[in-house]
């Protein structure tokens, strides 16, 4: 039976082979929340980009350049890191290029994984029943924030974990503690991140409504997947 486990936190992912595993890049608050919008909303692909210099680079009408950081996004960019910015026909068959605090950095860092993907609770369920297809073991990296445990990406690693328990062996205590987590927090997962860091930090700008849209499972049922070109859509 393959093994499933949680990586809390970039500054632990040196403690995970990553070869031959399959690897679930999670920043629910926003990166990877976003990048599902995107693609749910028609985007060709997907580039995580290290660094806002870079992405500034890439700027087009073909592009879209979006670069956000420590939760505001960029002065002179036109987007940054909501997933309201990438709603509607503006997105459909754009490459957009894509740089943020916390996850493109860490789907930067599994790229040598057997397959990433980004999870978010928007695409929870697809994201459970995609793993289900492999026998390969699966690990789930938290991007959390600049190096540091945050709440609700630990969150959405334990609800991908209890819905694969049966079949995978989970044996850590960070699996153990994500559970744990998610089971007390699924009844409102909003209200159980109120006093958490990153809503607080994120609602200081008056993103309420990014959180509210984020928490809310299964409402983008896709699966970017990474490939040489970027985050692409499973289907595509």
């Amino acid at each position: 039976m393959r093994s499933l486990d949680i990586c809390l936190t970039p500054a632990l992912l040196h403690l995970f082979p990553l070869e031959q595993k399959v690897v679930v890049v999670i920043d629910v608050l926003r990166a990877t929340s976003t990048i599902c919008v995107a693609i749910d909303n028609g985007a060709k692909k997907v580039m995580p980009i290290p660094s806002v210099d870079e992405c500034r680079k890439y700027e087009s009408d073909e592009h879209i350049i979006a670069a956000e950081k420590n939760g505001v996004k960029i002065e002179g960019f036109k987007y940054g890191n909501s997933p309201y910015d990438f709603m509607g026909e503006k997105i459909a068959g754009k490459t957009i290029f894509l740089t943020t605090t916390n996850g493109t950095k860490c789907i930067e860092a599994s790229k040598n994984a057997h397959k990433v993907i980004a999870g978010s609770f928007l695409n929870l369920d697809a994201t459970v029943e995609w793993l289900r297809q492999y026998d390969n073991d699966i690990l789930l990296f938290c991007a959390g924030w600049k190096g540091h445990y945050n709440l609700e990406d630990t969150m959405l690693a334990g609800a991908i974990a209890l819905a694969l328990e049966d079949e995978t062996n989970q044996m850590s205590d960070a699996v153990l503690h994500a559970k744990i987590l998610y089971r007390l927090a699924r009844p409102d997962l909003v209200r159980s991140i109120k006093h958490s860091s990153h809503y607080n930090r994120l609602a200081s700008f008056g993103l309420k409504k990014d959180i509210e849209y984020c928490m809310t499972p299964n409402q983008n049922p896709v699966i970017p997947i990474l490939d040489v070109n970027g985050l692409v859509n499973l289907e595509g």
